[in-house]
């Protein structure tokens, strides 16, 4: 990823428009990093992948019997102390 001064990209927006469309490009501000511009067809695989928020009543009986009956893997219990409650 490319970064660059919020004063360099107004400068070369152009340029850096063109550039967007193949890797993202950080804008700084006073030396931190605020804003990254990327391309549409980047911006759009990503929001593909956004999680699908589910209601209770969209499952049905067979699903919420199967998440009562599933036990975590062996593995989890590394994360036992994040429980909250």
């Amino acid at each position: 990823m490319i970064t660059v001064t919020a004063a360099e990209f107004q400068r070369n927006f152009g340029r850096y428009q063109d550039v967007a469309l193949t890797e993202p490009i950080a804008v700084t501000r006073n030396g931190r990093e605020r804003i990254v511009i990327l391309s549409v067809d980047e911006y759009q695989r990503l929001k593909k992948r956004d999680r699908q928020v589910m209601a209770l009543e969209d499952f049905t009986e067979f699903d919420l019997e199967a998440i009562r009956a599933a036990e975590p893997p062996m593995e989890a219990s590394a994360y036992d102390h994040e429980r909250v409650g």
